[in-house]
């Protein structure tokens, strides 16, 4: 098989652990919150920790990929998601279950990022589209699937089946990796650990304290100072890392606009489907009254227009370019998930699946488009870096959207005065997060008619598309 498909087939396996879990997880959180003694809406502190976990050790990945070699990283990683897996499986409340998902995050961030960084490393920008295209459609069965195994396994047996399911395919790609995958390396300069502990804590305490927000779990206070103390810290990163020779990450590939647009406006839409996959079980089984595995059968339709969009996405970008599919179809997109908001007890089946199958359709699109065009203009110099500081922005993005889901969820409650799962008050929060991907394309209008040309198709041979330079900092 071609290294441009077996490579992504091979990194897929980790994407497909790693959604199974997350779906699953959110189709099952009413059963898994009443045996852990606690609210529903409370367990958003599990799926927000393992986002946490991947932004704060996301930003070492790349370092450690070229210090130990991406192959023995990714099989580590594997390893190592694998152990949170089992620990989940065997939680008792909340905390362990937190603690699980922790340890599953730390894997997630060298997992997916270094997979990712093999192929930008290896396949040629032109066939880069098709080949994000290979990694994702496997990986669409993660998700495609969660929703009706772990809807089934909670059903009829019992949650803690859902973090051991993903063993034999862990297992598996773990010994696809050392067989296939290069021990890519390149020569690394000395480790910025003071910019890693300023992101590091300033990330987990701001997402911290925002995910703690509206709960009653953590007194007002130290929710403030937590917050505070992040934003702080974060800020005191930008000042670092605007002097440091070498920084952990860096931030003046932000002057790319391509990358600038797939990151920044990639982010505000990732808001919106980062609260999806927590509003609409929610919706669906404490709203609407269907079971875990009804719940499952709707919401994995989303998830099959995902799969089939990516057949025929690198024509799309090819036909229209990069800039229109990001801006009007990134507006549609965010439509859709407003539209979930008004969906009620008594609607019929076939119009939620259509609704959910044509926004997986769209979603699709738009997450192929950001990911590609965040690339297009990167070269191989500064790939490990833009890698690292994109795949963090995306968890950062996702944990938020989860944070805001639930929040605009209490909210909502607390306005109306009905009980937290009328469904109006879901109405108001998918339309908050929809309003909030769609503010994505603002960023997306400002990119050049022919942004991405290489990797559209659109570049003439023997014709380079210009890279836009980072420039050289000065040796300490």
């Amino acid at each position: 098989m071609k290294p441009q498909r077996l490579l992504p087939l091979i990194v897929a396996t980790s994407l497909f652990i790693e959604n199974m879990d997350s779906t699953a997880i959110s189709t099952s959180l009413p059963q898994i919150a009443a045996e852990l003694g606690t609210e529903p809406v409370s367990l958003k502190l599990a799926l927000t920790t393992y986002m946490l976990a991947l932004a704060v050790f996301i930003p070492v990945s790349g370092w450690v990929a070229d210090k130990v070699g991406a192959r023995r990283t990714f099989v580590g990683a594997i390893a190592v998601f694998l152990l949170g897996s089992l620990g989940c499986a065997a939680s008792v409340g909340l905390g362990t279950l937190v603690a699980g998902r922790f340890v599953q995050g730390i894997g997630g961030a060298m997992m997916v990022p270094v997979g990712r960084l093999v192929l930008l490393r290896t396949i040629d920008k032109a066939e880069l589209v098709r080949a994000l295209s290979w990694l994702t459609v496997p990986a669409m069965l993660g998700p495609m699937l969660g929703p009706v195994l772990g809807g089934a396994i909670t059903t009829y047996t019992h949650w803690r089946f859902i973090f051991l399911i993903n063993l034999p395919m862990g297992a598996l790609g773990m010994w696809l990796a050392w067989r296939h995958i290069p021990e890519l390396r390149q020569a690394v300069k000395p480790l910025d650990t003071r910019g890693f502990m300023y992101s590091a804590c300033g990330l987990a305490l701001a997402m911290f304290g925002l995910s703690a927000v509206g709960r009653g779990l953590v007194p007002v206070p130290v929710i403030g100072a937590c917050v505070l103390l992040g934003v702080l810290l974060l800020a005191a990163y930008v000042r670092h890392a605007n002097t440091h020779p070498h920084p952990l990450l860096r931030l003046d590939l932000f002057k790319v606009p391509t990358f600038r647009a797939g990151v920044l406006g990639g982010s505000l839409f990732r808001i919106g489907v980062g609260a999806t996959p927590f509003l609409l079980p929610l919706m669906l089984q404490l709203g609407f009254g269907l079971n875990p595995l009804q719940s499952g059968l709707v919401t994995f339709t989303s998830t099959a227009g995902a799969m089939v969009m990516k057949t025929v996405a690198p024509r799309i970008l090819h036909y229209f370019g990069f800039r229109p599919v990001l801006v009007w179809n990134g507006l549609v997109a965010a439509l859709a998930m407003c539209v979930f908001g008004l969906f009620r007890a008594d609607t019929p089946y076939w119009l939620m699946v259509g609704v959910l199958l044509a926004s997986g359709f769209l979603r699709s699109l738009q997450f192929t488009s950001i990911n590609a065009i965040a690339y297009a203009d990167i070269d191989q110099q500064h790939m490990s870096q833009a890698s690292s500081l994109a795949a963090m922005a995306q968890q950062v993005a996702l944990a938020l959207g989860v944070t805001i889901g639930g929040y605009a969820l209490s909210v909502a409650g607390a306005i109306t005065g009905r009980p937290g799962d009328d469904p109006l008050n879901f109405t108001f929060a998918f339309i908050s997060v929809g309003v909030i991907s769609a503010l994505s394309t603002w960023e997306m209008r400002k990119l050049r008619a022919d942004a991405g040309a290489e990797m559209a198709g659109h570049a003439q041979a023997g014709q380079e598309v210009a890279e836009p330079k980072v420039e050289a900092r000065p040796q300490a």
